[in-house]
């Protein structure tokens, strides 16, 4: 008993430490937030402000158009998420379910795009959406995240963790494919889905080379490469920069918080097949 309790206690310390290294960061961006220039320079650092304002986020509330930033940012995330999660649902419904030659090597296809690097698509991502006439548009943060390797693996993991005999039981009752797809797979998918979902909103949330590559006006880029516009070529004010980090990162907090549960669940539920 005594051996088990150390070795939770060695676990609990591993994960405390590990939580204090993943949310160290993110503390020390809003507590740099709150100082001046002055003291975010200092060396040895300071850790507390010597004086707690909001000076900074309304600074760069006012040189930033984050109105805008906030609108281009929301329609990339639901273009992409309602376009990804239809495409990835059917994709990964097909390689779990429907038997077809060449089903296997297809899906290893799929998995290969995953390996490489995004920043070898950028070229051919950026001359099909110039010769589409829509740089500088909406249309060309959404373009190339509709479909998405991970949300196929994701989505094909799930379906099939379904039993076989809730397939058979639904053709017995005189299902075809669409029906036992819409009617019976998707309504036990909403965790993997919301999952999905959660995902593709934080990969869009902050992608930032291919917005600045693909939109140079300011009024069309979303909230990463909007920022990215703080960060000067021989200066930078830091608290600025890292008030407007917080001020992005905000609505992608509140989103996992609400859909905390279903995420978990989603997760879990795609890991083996029962």
């Amino acid at each position: 008993m005594k051996k088990m309790q150390k070795g939770h206690l060695l676990i609990y310390l591993i994960l405390s430490l590990g939580a204090v290294l993943m949310v160290g960061p993110f503390i020390w961006s809003i507590l740099t937030a709150f100082k001046t220039l002055t003291e975010s320079l200092r060396f040895p650092p300071t850790f507390l402000p010597a004086h707690w304002g909001w000076q900074n986020f309304v600074d760069v509330w006012q040189a930033l158009p984050f109105t805008d930033y906030f609108l281009n940012t929301f329609w990339m995330i639901l273009g992409r998420v309602l376009i990804s999660t239809i495409i990835s649902a059917t994709a990964g419904f097909a390689f779990a379910r429907l038997k077809f030659k060449g089903n296997n090597l297809l899906f290893m296809l799929v998995l290969l795009t995953m390996m490489i690097p995004a920043q070898v698509y950028i070229l051919p991502q950026y001359l099909m959406i110039s010769k589409l006439g829509l740089t500088n548009t909406i249309s060309a943060l959404i373009i190339p995240g509709m479909a998405s390797a991970f949300g196929t693996f994701l989505m094909r993991q799930f379906f099939m963790s379904v039993p076989d005999e809730l397939e058979e039981a639904a053709e017995l009752d005189g299902c075809n494919t669409l029906q036992l797809f819409f009617q019976v797979m998707l309504p036990l998918a909403k965790a993997p889905l919301t999952s999905l979902a959660i995902f593709t909103s934080l990969f869009a949330w902050k992608d930032l080379m291919w917005p600045l590559i693909v939109n140079m006006s300011p009024e069309k880029m979303p909230l990463s490469s909007g920022l990215a516009l703080l960060q000067g070529q021989y200066t930078t004010n830091y608290p600025q920069l890292m008030a407007g980090s917080v001020i992005a990162t905000i609505p992608m907090v509140i989103l996992f918080i609400i859909f905390q549960k279903r995420f978990v669940q989603g997760i879990a539920s795609t890991g083996s097949k029962n």
